[in-house]
């Protein structure tokens, strides 16, 4: 079992990582819940819900089951939610448990930030993506003008890692969840994202991904604590971000990863940083990195330049009208860079042309 426990404002909580974990959630409870909904989607449900309902040993358990992907984190499934939570009888004295990846903590975790003003929350993650998005307390639902635009600062109760749920996950799962460990590596360490980028991801062992996970984790933890809400060096871990959000939403949610997203939005922004710092970063080593993984390339077209900035600039990251980027003036030194239309429609540019000569 590995733990650490992360300080907030409102409240700490732990993060406990251990396989079988969903086995004995109950002594992880700090105090008793008069009901419990577990919220889940429609491809862990068979796999998982059960487990967790068993091991709370409690006949105030409700569930309900939501269709996966990202096209879930909509207002019509968080309105969905709170009718189910009312009409279970959930009160202030209720938990929420967010059993899934990304979309259903961030999702679950909305929905019980919002419940009666707000009631306690568990992250239970099943993702390597989830790593990511199950600490610190950032939970939303998307809006069509972009992503994560509706939501709130709200930390959970406990964040339950069961790594036992990882060993079902399809190739494309694991793929995404590390391009969030690497962004995580980029930003604070040359050696663990010199050790990523020599990965092939179909090769990683249990203890490998063990061990990455809760490097990445930890990185998390450090940044969270010092900046809670996002004022300052949280930033940081948007790398990747700004771009893959708008190629998210242009796309359409759901026809590309998270991950898949970010990794395409990393390597742009360490174009826009080699050009910004100076320095020569790892772009083609990220681009190798994502060819061996067979992550998708996104060919972007210069038709669709105008689109892409629209979006970017409905991030809720933008500053007074300007795209706010995380770049990196080497590895493990992140900054913050506020560019206007203009420069962020030549970089794209420029990107373009040399994606296409590679």
């Amino acid at each position: 079992m590995k733990q650490l426990t992360i300080q907030s404002s409102q409240r700490n909580y732990p993060i406990v990582m251990e396989a079988g974990l969903r086995f004995h959630i109950k002594k992880w409870l700090n105090k008793k819940y008069s009901s419990i909904l577990i919220i889940t989607d429609d491809k862990i449900a068979d796999k998982y819900l059960q487990d967790v309902a068993d091991s709370l040993e409690d006949e105030h358990i409700y569930s309900y089951i939501v269709p996966s992907g990202e096209a879930s984190k909509s207002i019509e499934q968080y309105y969905t939610l709170q009718t189910k939570a009312i009409e279970s009888g959930l009160d202030r004295k209720s938990l929420i448990i967010a059993l899934g990846g990304g979309v259903i903590g961030d999702l679950g975790g909305f929905v019980a930030a919002t419940f009666m003003r707000g009631i306690d929350y568990i992250q239970m993650p099943t993702t390597i993506l989830a790593h990511d998005s199950s600490v610190g307390g950032k939970v939303a639902i998307n809006h069509e003008s972009g992503k994560n635009l509706i939501g709130c600062f709200y930390p959970p109760a406990a964040v339950l890692y069961d790594t036992e749920t990882l060993k079902s996950l399809p190739y494309r799962e694991i793929r995404s969840g590390y391009a969030e460990i690497l962004k995580e590596g980029l930003i604070s360490d040359i050696d663990l994202s010199e050790e990523l980028l020599a990965l092939s991801l179909n090769k990683v062992s249990s203890d490998q991904l063990e061990n990455h996970l809760e490097a990445g984790i930890k990185v998390k933890a450090n940044i969270v604590e010092e900046d809670e809400k996002e004022s300052g060096v949280r930033k940081y871990l948007n790398l990747g971000h700004t771009l893959g959000h708008a190629l998210e939403a242009t796309l359409g949610y759901g026809k590309i990863t998270h991950g898949e997203a970010v990794a395409n939005g990393m390597l742009f922004a360490l174009h826009v940083s080699e050009d910004v710092s100076g320095e020569e970063l790892p772009f083609h080593k990220l681009y190798n990195w994502m060819k061996i993984n067979e992550y998708p390339v996104i060919d972007i077209e210069e038709k669709n330049i105008a689109k892409l900035i629209k979006s970017m600039k409905s991030d809720k990251k933008s500053v007074s009208g300007h795209i706010q980027m995380v770049l990196l003036n080497k590895v493990g030194e992140p900054t913050v860079e506020n560019l206007d239309d203009s420069s962020v429609e030549a970089y794209i540019k420029t990107y373009i042309e040399r994606m296409n000569k590679l």
